[in-house]
């Protein structure tokens, strides 16, 4: 059994060719608010399951290089010095 568990929401808001999609994850001194966009092009089949996958990967990406920003500070404060992460 995991010692921790974190969840991330995403809702997905459509409107004409464009899906949006809002993840977050909130811990218990931390939220982190991503969101992505999809844009079907006018001679693509209208499959919606699709926008949703591609706007609900750049909301968790953007979510990914929040959580890195967040853990390069903590580890500054800690060095007491710059660093720089790759992810």
């Amino acid at each position: 059994m995991p010692d921790q568990i974190w969840r991330v929401n995403v809702a997905f808001t459509e409107e004409g060719d464009r899906t949006r999609a809002d993840a977050v994850l909130e811990l218990a001194n931390q939220r982190y608010h991503g969101f992505g966009q999809a844009k079907r092009a006018p001679e693509d089949p209208s499959v919606p399951v699709i926008g949703q996958d591609l706007a609900a990967a750049r909301a968790l990406s953007d979510v990914a290089h929040q959580l890195l920003h967040a853990a390069a500070e903590r580890i500054e404060a800690y060095e007491g010095h710059s660093i720089e992460l790759h992810g």
